[in-house]
């Protein structure tokens, strides 16, 4: 197996261009158990630990430009605040030692139905910044993930960043687990108010071959709110509404029976989660969080 260690960014690009088939690695936590277990023996890694600036993270008015390698315990430790949801979702993968070497761009090019980023990603509004010797281009999270642990990027691309909106409103995350730590997702689920544009969005983890939005479930509550003119009131959202959104969230499953959990589990898991966290999040809501936005 040959190792390439690039210097710095255009070295990287230029060692991809040359060997498309190379497999890049950063935190490895991904790629290493793959490794490990015989499941995937790459002619090539590209080891991208010596290029720093995709270990560095920009906040802007609007975003947040994180790097490919920005480890996810710093996004805990201090990015929290602009991405809520990601931060939550950050704090549910693997332990201490996993959240300091793994990363939101391992992650993305896993590109596993179950990797924990995706739900949190989905519902934020996250664009994905790739990049070749050709030439940088963005690509909307939701297009990104094309199959089962297949992405969007071309052979001789690199994920350069992802650029995430930052929150004006409450977000929260959820997941379920055969245990309460060190596990991967039976299913997932994000949930981020948008008071700024008054609407909502959702993401979906382990419950289809790809990491999903519910769209249905997103108009029909964007509907409800504005038709009951709730982002005004900031009065309880109704149990029926509640149930139906959680009902349609579930809808927009595809999933699989497997030794975590089953295909009418996972729909089950998913309704209660996507109720619970609407009620979270509007409590928040209610509270202040966010309804200046709204009212702007």
């Amino acid at each position: 197996m040959d190792f390439l260690r690039p210097a710095d960014w255009p070295a990287a690009l230029a060692a991809k261009a040359e060997h498309p088939d190379a497999v890049p690695i950063a935190g490895g936590t991904d790629v290493m158990v793959e490794i490990n277990f015989d499941h995937r023996r790459p002619e090539r890694l590209l080891d991208l630990t010596r290029i720093g600036e995709l270990e560095e993270w920009e906040t802007g008015e609007r975003t947040v430009r994180l790097g490919a390698g920005v480890p996810y315990s710093h996004i805990i430790e201090r990015l929290s605040a602009e991405l809520p949801g990601l931060a939550l979702a950050s704090r549910t993968v693997g332990s201490p030692q996993i959240r300091n070497r793994g990363t939101v761009g391992g992650n993305l090019g896993a590109a596993s139905p179950a990797g924990d980023a995706h739900p949190a990603l989905l519902a934020a509004g996250a664009e994905v910044e790739v990049a070749s010797v050709r030439g940088t281009r963005m690509i909307p999270v939701e297009e990104f993930y094309t199959g089962v642990k297949r992405n969007a990027l071309a052979p001789d691309e690199l994920i350069r960043a992802v650029h995430i909106a930052k929150a004006d409103g409450p977000q929260q995350f959820s997941k379920v687990g055969t245990r309460n730590a060190m596990v991967i997702a039976v299913c997932a689920f994000a949930l981020a108010l948008h008071p700024r544009t008054r609407t909502v969005r959702t993401g979906i983890g382990s419950a289809a071959p790809t990491p999903v939005r519910a769209r249905a479930a997103e108009d029909f509550l964007n509907a409800a709110l504005a038709e009951g003119a709730f982002w005004d009131s900031g009065e309880t959202i109704p149990p029926a509404v509640a149930r139906e959104f959680a009902q349609l969230c579930a809808g927009a499953c595809d999933p699989i029976d497997d030794v975590r959990g089953s295909a009418a589990y996972r729909r089950h898991a998913v309704t209660v989660m996507a109720r619970r966290t609407l009620g979270w999040t509007w409590q928040a809501y209610r509270e202040g969080e966010g309804r200046a936005a709204a009212c702007a």
